[in-house]
């Protein structure tokens, strides 16, 4: 099975990320991702790709 190339590839500051997809009728429901393990995250539903930043902070203390 080839792995999917990610739709988008989106650059983050933050460790937590939320996604809704492209938003309105094509969106999907609001979910959060956790990055801090890999640097990097795809979106279950719409496969967007989160990217933290280097120099990012990965972890806010909460």
């Amino acid at each position: 099975m080839a792995l999917k190339e990610p739709v988008e590839i989106i650059h983050v500051d933050a460790a937590v990320v939320s996604c809704e997809g492209i938003g309105g009728a094509l969106g999907h429901p609001k979910v959060y991702l956790n990055i801090e393990a890999s640097g990097e995250v795809d979106c279950p539903y719409c496969g967007r790709r989160f990217i933290l930043n280097p120099g990012a902070k990965a972890h806010s203390g909460h």
